[in-house]
């Protein structure tokens, strides 16, 4: 066995595409249907080197067309050494050029431990009656801070046959990566994890790791081990090369790999990161970010989670982001594991994380990790998720358009409710017990980010597709002094694989509806007090539920203006969105 993971179609434009895999040869080759091929590849251990593809085309792509691609190994083709990847009936995989975006999958938050269905298992089905145009990973592709033990043997098992070189880590108690294999770490990550007074908890007052997931116990260090995680989590071959899974969550998600590595390689996939692909609560205040980069250890953690993003997920959103002097100090950095704190730091410097598609409607990924407004009075209050530059930037990007798809990893229009309790953790100077990182927590960014929708020259339709909150809903939004629009939607879907636990869910979405009722005082504290906000509810449900809760994947149909038509969750049963009537305002 040679493929480790992918092929993975990336970005695809009229003139280019790229195709993204992980093999365990340098011995590859690519080949489409007229087209140059030009291959990049990093070598990251003996037995493990990425590639990224660019497919050059002889002639644009005219929209429809189907371009056929084959991945040769070892003198095998794709249907010989990889046959799984395979649609009935076809010698190769293929995928279709689609500008103009019709239907658009979307998800986040994929656990590979959560007891629930697979997202993109589920949508796989698409490939045979609804192709969809374009997958969007609204983050949480990965759970660097939240490994099960049993996933975390599979790790350890996986690194055995990369050949990474060993990591010299800056601590005292595991000098080198391998000694993170040792059972004595098992379950007791957060013991070698550096403390902080930053954060007191409510109770008891003591030390609390910077790396502040509830359920980091199994958190990920060394840079092999970001590496096997990703190889597990979207690939049936890996799992050949490791024992069988202990628990029937594991083994069911190992199962469903054939599917979705047949997906990730017919489907254009655009990615971004969110908290779990680096740490929970990544750069959530100024605070966490002194105490966890001025630390050796902890930077060092975030780095290689950054540097694996950056392979497995950055590269193939944009490559000409990269420039060769980067590629060139990572494949020097990959060499010299332990001496990489250089890369790290450009990874920490790189400002170009987000990106667009030049697609009708055109759709914008937004950073909201990297360029966070900080707080000036308070340094443990929670940072705006973008700065005043960046959203001037992603406001110049969009203007004139009349349409288009934001990305934006959390919801820009959140659960009011789950909001206002942030902010009352925030007041008390507990932001991380709860997470509060939303778009109203800051007022800087929430101020310039309301603007941005009142400008006369923003897209009169204007739809943002967020994730990370493990549980979906769909709003739309006017302005309630403009009566020319813009129409906004905000379409949120999560998890892939992950969901809120329900009674608490039940709880705040009955709350919700009570204390921001149309007539509620309250809705006058809110900084969207000059939008009205209507949820749609989503069929089959409860009476009066707005939220959503189970795993799946979302699927988002447009019509040729760039209108959202209709809204789906694909998990164990169907969930539709009402568009037809309003579903009674909350504010």
């Amino acid at each position: 066995m040679s493929l480790l993971v992918g092929p993975i179609v990336r970005r695809v434009s009229s003139t280019q595409a790229c195709i993204w895999l992980c093999s365990q040869t340098d011995a590859v080759a690519v080949s489409a249907t007229d087209a140059k091929v030009h291959l990049h590849t990093l070598k990251i251990g003996e037995h493990c080197h990425a590639h990224l593809a660019t497919l050059d085309f002889a002639n644009a792509l005219i929209p429809g067309q189907r371009v056929d691609y084959d991945i040769v190994i070892n003198e095998q083709t794709i249907a010989q050494h990889s046959p799984y990847l395979l649609l009935h009936g076809e010698s190769t995989p293929y995928f279709y050029y689609r500008p103009k975006l019709l239907k658009v999958l979307h998800g986040s938050c994929r656990k590979p431990h959560h007891d629930s269905i697979d997202g993109l298992v589920q949508a796989e089905s698409l490939l045979h009656e609804d192709w969809p145009d374009l997958l969007v990973m609204t983050g949480d592709q990965v759970y660097i801070d939240d490994v099960s033990p049993d996933m975390l043997h599979r790790i350890h098992e996986l690194i055995t046959h990369l050949g990474i070189a060993d990591e010299h880590l800056p601590s005292e108690t595991v000098p080198l990566a391998s000694k993170l294999h040792d059972e004595q770490h098992l379950n007791k990550r957060p013991d070698l994890l550096p403390d902080t007074h930053a954060q007191a908890q409510f109770f008891g007052g003591k030390k609390k790791p910077i790396f502040t997931s509830a359920y980091a116990d199994n958190h990920l260090i060394s840079f092999a081990e970001v590496v096997a995680m990703y190889l597990l989590t979207w690939s049936p071959a890996t799992w050949q090369l490791v024992g069988e899974p202990e628990t029937d969550v594991i083994k069911r998600f190992a199962e469903g790999m054939p599917k979705v590595a047949r997906l990730l390689a017919h489907i254009p996939t655009a990615m971004i990161f969110d908290d779990h692909d680096i740490t929970d609560d990544w750069n959530l205040t100024a605070g966490w970010e002194r105490a966890a980069y001025n630390h050796p250890l902890s930077k060092r953690i975030i780095g290689n989670a950054l540097l694996g993003y950056f392979i497995f997920q950055g590269w193939g959103n944009q490559p000409e982001s990269f420039d060769q002097a980067l590629l060139t100090k990572c494949q020097t950095g990959l060499q010299q594991l332990g001496e990489h704190d250089s890369l790290i730091d450009d990874l920490l410097a790189f400002d170009q994380w987000h990106y667009s598609l030049d697609t009708q409607p055109k759709l914008v990924v937004l950073d909201t990790r990297t360029h966070r407004w900080r707080s000036e009075r308070n340094e443990n209050k929670p940072s705006g998720l973008m700065d005043w530059e960046s959203l001037t930037n992603f406001q110049q990007s969009i203007l004139g358009e009349p349409a288009v798809i934001v990305v934006s990893p959390s919801p820009i229009f959140g659960v009011k409710l789950i909001e206002a309790i942030q902010k009352l953790f925030t007041l008390f100077g507990q932001p991380l017990m709860v997470d509060a990182e939303n778009w109203m927590a800051h007022p800087g960014s929430a101020n310039t980010l309301m603007n941005i929708f009142y400008h006369p020259k923003t897209p009169q339709t204007f739809t943002i597709l967020s994730g990370d909150v493990h549980y979906s809903f769909a709003y739309d939004i006017e302005l309630r002094q403009r009566e020319d629009g813009p129409d906004i939607w905000q379409i949120t879907s999560s998890g892939i694989k992950n969901e809120f636990p329900a009674g608490l869910l039940a709880f705040f979405d009955r709350a919700n509806r009570w204390l921001y009722a149309p007539y509620s005082p309250l809705n006058l504290f809110t900084k969207r007090r000059h939008m009205r906000v209507t949820p749609r509810r989503p069929v089959p449900a409860s009476k009066g539920r707005r939220l959503a809760n189970q795993a799946g994947i979302g699927l988002v149909k447009f019509n040729q203006h760039g209108q959202p038509t209709e809204l789906v969750d694909i998990g164990e049963e169907v969930i539709r969105f009402e568009l037809e009537q309003h579903a009674g305002r909350w504010e």
